[in-house]
């Protein structure tokens, strides 16, 4: 089944924890600085580190795996409804929809700083 078929069916089902920064904010240890579309674009710096941590919080990735250049089923063990979870999260990390011929193409961290980087409303 292609990963644009099982999104929609992932989306009615799970349900999203809070990212960690949003959690550290309701617990009292600073609040991140909202982002906007207004705010001057990312630098390729930012859209990697925050790619890096939101692989990292993945709950069937090991940290110490994961790379810039990481292929999410090669490098990482995921299959296609993990990545698909993946996407998801970036989306929501970056306040991004990714349209699904997009999303279907995004199966390494390289390819997902890429299209990060390159989206004028990612915050």
């Amino acid at each position: 089944m292609a990963a644009a078929a099982l999104r929609p069916a992932i989306l009615r089902r799970i349900r999203l924890s809070p990212s960690p920064s949003l959690a550290l904010a309701a617990a009292g240890a600073g609040a991140p600085r909202p982002m906007s579309s207004h705010d001057a674009h990312l630098t390729r710096e930012e859209v990697v580190d925050r790619v890096l941590d939101v692989l990292k919080s993945h709950p069937k990735v090991e940290p110490s795996k994961v790379t810039p250049e990481a292929h999410f089923e090669k490098d990482l063990g995921l299959d296609s409804l993990d990545t698909v979870e993946v996407v998801m999260a970036i989306e929501e990390e970056f306040k991004l929809e990714i349209p699904d011929m997009e999303a279907d193409k995004i199966d390494s961290l390289r390819l997902a700083i890429e299209y990060v980087a390159n989206h004028p409303m990612a915050g």
